[in-house]
Parts: structure tokens; C-alpha cells; sequence
């Protein structure tokens, strides 16, 4: 007999369905803000993000403010492809245009496999709260070393676009047809 399956509500029609007939399992995830302004102080973005991740019952292994520097975000992203604790690295901010704005090449250059369909789903969901502006963000998303990347902009709008309407879904074990967390490390 199927597992019995319950209708998800969330902001992408077709999301797909939580199938309650399977244990959740909790992911390990990592947080990494991007700024040279932002402390811990005053990090909402990075705050919204932790908040929304354990309230779905993930676990928080590690979380830090980098500055825009290419060179130092690779440097933190490698630590945590190398971490075996850690199965999912999440960031906020610097996936503008700007010229300080290079966390998009850092995840890049870590990248063994980049993930298209997480920037385009983005953009569809953030398309329909901000119009035409969501072009300004490269949020993108890869994995590497089987550690999943997710890059999002800094924005505490656009972490909830992120989370609420992409991450939450493909984080948990239970989402059908598929999900990401398949794959995470265990």
C-alpha cells in the first residue's frame, strides 16, 4: 500500500508533495553571509536564514561573515567541502552587479557541477514579488566534494524567496517526486 502524501503549500505551483510515510531527516548546513559591512550584529539575512532552517528541523553546523573577497569566499567554501559534518553550505549576499560583488565566481570555482534549475527557479519565484528587478541577482547553486552550494542575494526577501519557496522543499528527505537530500552526505 502507498505512503500517503499530503499537498504541500508553498509559493511554486507543482512543488510537489511531502510524503509522510517517510522519517524527516535532518541536514547539516552551513551559513556564510557575505559582506564588508554586516556583523553578527546585525546580519539579518544570515539571522532569517538560520532561523527558517531550524525551524524546518535542520541542524546548524557552522556560521560566519566573510568579506567580498574572491579569493577568501573559495577559501571558506573549500573548508566546508572538506568538512564531512557539513552537507549543504548556504550564502547571502554578493550575487550582485557590483564590482565588489564576486561571491557567483567564488561558488563558481568550486563548483564541480552547477545546478541551472535552482537560478531559474529562483528567478520565477522572485519574478513574482519584484518584477523585472529579480535580474540583477545571480544566485546560483552547484555541488562539490558531494557538499551541496547554494549562493543566494543578500536580501532578507530574497533569503525568504530562497528558502521558502526552493530550499525547504529539496532539503527534506520527504518532498516527491525527488529531492536533493538524497544525496547529502550522511
Amino acid at each position: 500500500m502507498p505512503a500517503s502524501t499530503e499537498s504541500i503549500n508553498c509559493a511554486h505551483p507543482g512543488a510537489g508533495k511531502i510524503d509522510d510515510g517517510i522519517a524527516f531527516v535532518p541536514v547539516h548546513i552551513a551559513l556564510l553571509t557575505v559582506s564588508d559591512s554586516r556583523t553578527k550584529e546585525d546580519d539579518v539575512s544570515g539571522d532569517t536564514l538560520e532561523k527558517r532552517l531550524k525551524d524546518a528541523g535542520h541542524i546548524l553546523c557552522a556560521r560566519t561573515i566573510v568579506p567580498d573577497d574572491q579569493a577568501k569566499i573559495a577559501a571558506q567554501l573549500k573548508l566546508w567541502i572538506g568538512d564531512p559534518r557539513i552537507d549543504v553550505v548556504i550564502s547571502t549576499g554578493g550575487t550582485g552587479l557590483t564590482g565588489r560583488d564576486v561571491t557567483v565566481e567564488a561558488f563558481k570555482s568550486v563548483f564541480e557541477k552547477e545546478i541551472d534549475g535552482f537560478s531559474v527557479l529562483f528567478h520565477q519565484i522572485s519574478s513574482a514579488k519584484i518584477g523585472t528587478s529579480t535580474v540583477q541577482s545571480r544566485a546560483c547553486a552547484g555541488v562539490a566534494g558531494g557538499t551541496y552550494l547554494f549562493a543566494l542575494p543578500g536580501s532578507p526577501g530574497a533569503v525568504k524567496d530562497g528558502w521558502d519557496g526552493i530550499l525547504k522543499w529539496q532539503l527534506d528527505i520527504r518532498h516527491k517526486p525527488c529531492n536533493l537530500s538524497k544525496s547529502c552526505r550522511g
